[in-house]
């Protein structure tokens, strides 16, 4: 939903406040400028009359030589030193405000991307799965680009242009009011350009930013399911599908230019007509001798100087408008709502004890269909629980409720008698290991892989889960054992491997319930065994949920859920099928 530009800049305000005294000082130091600007042509000013024309040396000039010049070679010695002396100060305070601008800007962007990112992994599951997680992603790296420049490159210039503008006016006003007069009379049309040009441009950045996004996530998917393409022969297909997609950006890009152009067509014919209309009635008066050459220079010097920050003022309005539309789209990710929030009270938890609860669970993804119905039941600590059900049936939708991924619609899910969203959010997850279906590991190597839910293990306890999972000789044959990256994906090792790995993960982090979502189903029969072996050594004094499609997953537990459709059968909380 498009939010106006005040809401937008009320909360830049709170994502800046910690900034806000790097924020003034470069605004100080780009206010320097004002007075380096208008003390830059005064030493042709003094060349020009006092030097060549012979005129009185400007009182404050004859001062800061601590004398009349003896000689027109001393006094241009002396204007020569003023003028590099204005450049000094200039390119000193250009190094400071820079170094500065770059330092608050970079800083500021690093803190909204962070913020941007923590919300991506808060948000739900299917936030991502319905934008898809290109959308985060896009709204991450380029969306929040936008912070910086907005400050750094358009907010304070457009301050320090308003400021140097009426120093400006105010000096030249001074000098020749007339012709201050003659070259403010074109302000109102620049002001008028940028205001009409404004939303135009603020609809196109939109609609470029969403154009953009799209072709990022066709990349992505076809990246991500690069087997799939080259299995069936869709190369060329996929190239068309990028190419059309990206040639549309590309008309959005070409539509954007030729308005900013226009408008800097317009905006520099405005000027230009100021200038000559300045430099007419000048020339008159220098003829007239109203003003001496040296002074027409200078007013000159200050009308260019006067049409500049008309100019960046005019530029940088319509500039904002670009930051303001990616400023929009990170800030609409940052307003949408987390599935699964905390309680500010929440209660901590050390270690479960194991005994889960489901009373009259109900879920749905969405409102046309339900995913589970009612479904309860008990499970004792240290229990072997085995679901199963056909595809669809809502099996690995109850891990996802109790991993608390998702918040049941209806009924609660009770852990050692509490409901699960009465604990910490983190506390509540570490109590569970889990071996997904397809073991997806970190482009990293084999020992952070095993270490991830433990990032402080020692080698030897990484290396002793490894041996618990079968994968420790393995790793040891590798040419750079437990270093060996696994590449993208996990996809450098062979799928057995991957969930010996994942087993290997769960063993070190020991926690009292584990999860095992169909480990076996992408393995042959060989590894399945291997792999069944393993997990009861894994299963040992925990509470386990096994997830299944084939029955000898299953033999061994102590309950058997049966699901359909989302409701459980033959089953009630004080009934559970046992298996033997």
């Amino acid at each position: 939903m498009a939010q106006t530009d005040t809401h937008l800049y009320r909360k830049l305000r709170t994502v800046a406040r910690p900034y806000l005294p790097h924020l003034l000082g470069v605004l100080v130091l780009e206010l320097l400028s004002t007075p380096l600007t208008l003390l830059a042509p005064i030493p042709l000013q003094i060349a020009v009359d006092s030097v060549i024309h012979k005129k009185a040396v400007p009182p404050l000039f004859r001062w800061a030589l601590g004398s009349s010049p003896e000689s027109p070679h001393t006094l241009l010695l002396g204007v020569c030193l003023l003028s590099l002396s204005i450049v000094f100060a200039g390119q000193v305070r250009n190094l400071l405000s820079s170094t500065l601008s770059t330092y608050t800007g970079q800083n500021l962007l690093l803190s909204f991307r962070a913020r941007l990112f923590r919300h991506a992994q808060r948000v739900s599951l299917s936030y991502h799965t319905n934008k898809s997680s290109t959308d985060a992603m896009y709204r991450i790296q380029s969306d929040a680009a936008a912070i910086e420049p907005i400050f750094t490159d358009t907010l304070i210039p457009a301050v320090t242009a308003v400021f140097t503008l009426f120093c400006m006016l105010f000096v030249l006003l001074r000098l020749d009011f007339k012709i201050g007069v003659i070259a403010l009379t074109v302000s109102p049309l620049l002001f008028l350009l940028s205001r009409i040009s404004r939303p135009i441009l603020k609809a196109q950045s939109r609609k470029i930013k969403q154009q953009e996004s799209v072709s990022l996530a066709v990349i992505n998917e076809v990246l991500g399911l690069l087997r799939v393409v080259k299995a069936f022969g869709q190369e060329e297909r996929e190239q068309e599908r990028f190419t059309e997609q990206a040639k549309s950006c590309v008309t959005a890009r070409l539509r954007l230019n030729l308005i900013e152009n226009g408008l800097g067509l317009g905006i520099n014919m405005v000027t230009a007509i100021g200038v000559a209309s300045v430099l007419y009635f000048g020339i008159n008066d220098v003829l007239t001798k109203a003003l001496t050459l040296g002074q027409l220079l200078l007013v000159l010097s200050y009308v260019s100087d006067i049409y500049a920050p008309l100019k960046t003022v005019s530029r940088k309005m319509v500039a904002v408008q670009t930051h303001l539309t990616s400023l929009e789209r990170a800030f609409a990710f940052l307003d949408e709502p987390e599935d699964v929030p905390e309680h500010p009270q929440a209660r901590p938890l050390e270690r479960a004890k194991g005994k889960v609860v489901f009373q009259d669970v109900g879920f749905r993804y969405s409102k046309e269909r339900d995913i589970l119905k009612g479904v309860s039941f008990d499970v004792e600590a240290g229990a072997k629980v085995g679901v199963v059900g056909v595809t669809g049936s809502g099996k690995t939708t109850m891990s996802n409720l109790l991993l608390r991924l998702y918040d049941p619609h209806e009924g609660a899910i009770l852990l050692d008698g509490v409901d699960i969203r009465e604990y910490r959010l983190k506390d509540l997850r570490n109590q569970f290991a889990v071996v997904f279906q397809e073991s997806l590991l970190f482009s990293a190597n084999i020992r952070d892989n095993i270490a991830y839910g433990c990032p402080d293990a020692s080698q030897e306890e990484i290396e002793a889960a490894a041996k618990m999972a079968n994968i420790h000789d393995f790793i040891q044959r590798l040419p750079s054992g437990y270093e060996t990256r696994v590449g993208e994906r996990g996809m450098a090792v062979s799928g057995g491997e991957r969930q010996r790995i994942a087993l290997a993960r769960a063993f070190l982090k020991d926690a009292p319930i584990l999860v095992l979502d169909e480990p076996t189903s992408s393995v042959d029969g060989a590894t399945e065994a291997a792999i069944i072996e393993t997990m009861e050594r894994l299963m040992q004094g925990r509470t386990t949920f096994i997830i299944a499609h084939r029955l000898n997953t299953i033999e061994h537990c102590d309950v058997i859920l049966k699901m359909d459709e989302g409701r459980l059968l033959n089953t009630a909380s004080s009934q559970i099928l046992p298996t033997h």
